[in-house]
């Protein structure tokens, strides 16, 4: 197979944002100077952006693993840590990012949609110059920078297509496509000899051209993963319409009726959109047959298909393309555009991570609770209630604060002290 790559799975990861520091002042004949921590950088994100000059994601077989920068550290005197250096991984036009574990769609990266941010980096701790109040002047905390996160995705590339050109393999679609386009896909006598979608433009005179795609030989199965052709299915997603393209001939011993029968069975197996798209029948190979026969396949194929146009046509004479090309540019400039795809994944988001300490003060012989996350829970908790005490006992245990004053030594009635609030602590 060559290096045409549709599909990468592997793991992203933001930057971690670094911790707020806890400093004070240092000034003369100032015995304990105001904080003056700084606040940590922000961690890097992971952005997805689109390379024109790219069309695999062949870079992405190997390494599994991509992680954006972190924050560097507040610091003494207010200074802010560096912020940690986004990553961006370059892919082609066309490529839809999803979670890999709920397929649920990221984004696509497709008609103008050029950037997007996929992992946001962890948010800058605050240093401890922020929480200064008129009850704690000397805040002895500062706010841990925000979690890295850790996404796997699936990146497929869907290409771009106004129309997309389908049929078993050697009924001619490679050469169809040389013939009427500047592609130049490569050619042999043997089956599956196109192993990824050759993209040509179709050039008319005093007309806007149009994109095709030659989507590799189908057989009975692909919709389940049988050969190369469940690779690539996807790639019809994009496109207004298709032309079916048999061979009227049978050169190979197959029927054009059932072959289109065949092949609408997978299409519709793999896809109810894509069975629905508008499509025309180009019977192939038909400078192979004598005059009579010809009439007597395109009568068959009529009968089977009345309510479908029907072109026959020579991709190696070049007989018949014209009138092809020209009737499904008509086709195509009347069909409204492929959407894209909505993007449908939520990304999680965490809880405020606000801080807090847990010291022994020696002089008093109690353990004291202080941070923002404290005062914030005794702001809106009645303790007198008997619900609000069970719901501060919770939070005590849901915020490992509990597990802080075991690990400090805190031993049955011993004193805990939080805001003026003081309680004896028991396990």
């Amino acid at each position: 197979m060559s290096g045409f790559q549709d599909t990468a799975k592997f793991t992203i990861i933001s930057g971690k944002g670094g911790d707020g520091h806890v400093s004070f002042r240092r000034e003369k004949f100032v015995a304990a100077g105001g904080p003056n921590g700084g606040d940590g950088g922000r961690g890097g994100d992971v952005i997805f952006k689109v390379d024109k000059g790219m069309n695999t994601l062949s870079e992405y077989r190997f390494k599994k693993k991509f992680r954006a920068g972190d924050g560097e550290n507040g610091g003494i005197n207010r200074r802010t840590g560096q912020n940690g250096e986004n990553i961006v991984l370059r892919v082609p036009e066309g490529t839809v990012i999803s979670e890999t574990e709920t397929g649920k769609i990221i984004a696509d990266l497709s008609h103008g949609n050029t950037e997007a941010v996929v992992l946001r980096g962890g948010r800058g701790g605050k240093g401890n110059q922020h929480y200064a109040t008129p009850t704690m002047q000397v805040p002895k905390y500062a706010q841990p920078g925000g979690e890295a996160r850790e996404l796997n995705v699936t990146l497929e590339l869907k290409v771009i297509a106004d129309v997309g050109l389908v049929g078993f393999p050697n009924v001619g679609k490679s050469t169809l496509l040389a013939h009427c386009t500047n592609a130049t896909p490569k050619i042999a006598n043997y089956h599956f000899t196109t192993i990824s979608p050759n993209l040509g433009v179709v050039d008319l005179t005093g007309m806007d051209g149009f994109v095709i795609a030659d989507i590799p030989g189908l057989i009975e199965g692909a919709a389940e993963g049988a050969g190369l052709g469940h690779e690539f299915l996807k790639h019809i997603e994009r496109t207004k319409m298709i032309i079916h393209i048999v061979d009227a001939a049978g050169t190979e011993g197959r029927d054009p009726v059932e072959d289109i029968e065949a092949i609408n069975k997978e299409l519709s197996a793999f896809s109810e959109s894509i069975i629905k798209k508008p499509y025309v029948i180009a019977a192939n190979k038909m400078d192979c047959l004598p005059e009579e026969e010809r009439e007597e396949v395109m009568e068959k194929l009529k009968k089977a298909y009345p309510d479908i146009k029907i072109f026959p046509i020579s991709a190696v004479s070049g007989e018949g393309i014209s009138d092809l090309l020209m009737h499904v540019n008509s086709m195509v400039r009347e069909l409204p555009d492929v959407p894209d795809f909505e993007p449908d994944y939520v990304a999680p988001t965490g809880k405020r991570d606000l801080p807090y300490t847990v010291e022994y003060d020696s002089d008093a012989k109690e353990y004291v609770i202080e941070g923002p996350r404290i005062e914030r829970m005794l702001g809106y908790t009645n303790l007198d209630d008997e619900n609000g005490f069970q719901f501060f006992q919770k939070f005590l245990e849901d915020n490992g604060i509990l597990e802080d004053l075991k690990a400090l030594g805190a031993k049955d009635g011993d004193t805990v002290r939080m805001y003026g609030h003081s309680f004896d602590y028991y396990e």
